[in-house]
């Protein structure tokens, strides 16, 4: 490995470092509102695919009979 490259690899890793400091990591509170909005968003979705997925069956069958 060249000097050229393990310089490269240092840069990158100190830009990785200087990104990391500037996340903002959420609260406890903000993490389980934001966690419950996602699953309870994810279940109403699937039972609305569900449903529409049900009722796209029946009418098929109905053709096909």
């Amino acid at each position: 490995m060249s000097e050229n490259e393990k310089t490269q690899k240092k840069g990158w890793f100190k830009g990785l470092q200087a990104e990391f400091k500037k996340i903002i990591w959420p609260d406890k509170k903000t993490l389980a509102k934001q966690t419950t909005a996602v699953v309870v968003v994810s279940v109403v979705l699937g039972a609305v695919i569900a449903v529409i997925d049900a009722i796209l069956k029946y009418g098929i069958d109905l053709l096909v009979r």
